[in-house]
């Protein structure tokens, strides 16, 4: 009668484990989603003000110099706008990499140490 009790315990047992990392998933697939929908919100209004401010400004700037300069100034707003696109470009590639789900992966990695600890 003991073994039966000790095989319904530590089925029991990892039960109960199994429910708080799935609760563990969960709150960090929560987060995940926020987080991801705050990125896209805020990326998207930088978007277009950004665009907006930049393109009244080129358009300024190019009003306000002398007509022979006007081609110059304008290729090199081109390339600086290609520079600034190529960084935005790298950081949000940068951000893209981040692990997701590492609380649960680290917490899972724990549990199957300790179980071979113990074997």
């Amino acid at each position: 009668m003991g073994l039966l009790q000790s095989g319904q315990a530590l089925l029991a047992s990892a039960l109960g484990l199994a429910r708080t990392r799935l609760e563990l998933l969960s709150v960090e697939m929560q987060e995940l989603l926020a987080r991801l929908v705050l990125l896209m919100i805020g990326a998207v209004a930088a978007i277009l003000l950004g665009a907006l401010a930049l393109g009244f400004g080129a358009v300024a700037l190019v009003l306000a110099v002398p007509a022979e300069h006007r081609v110059a100034l304008t290729a090199g707003l081109a390339l600086a706008f290609l520079a600034a696109a190529a960084l935005i470009a790298w950081k949000v590639g940068r951000e893209a990499k981040a692990r997701p789900f590492a609380a649960s992966l680290a917490e899972l990695e724990r549990d199957a140490q300790a179980l071979k600890t113990r074997e």
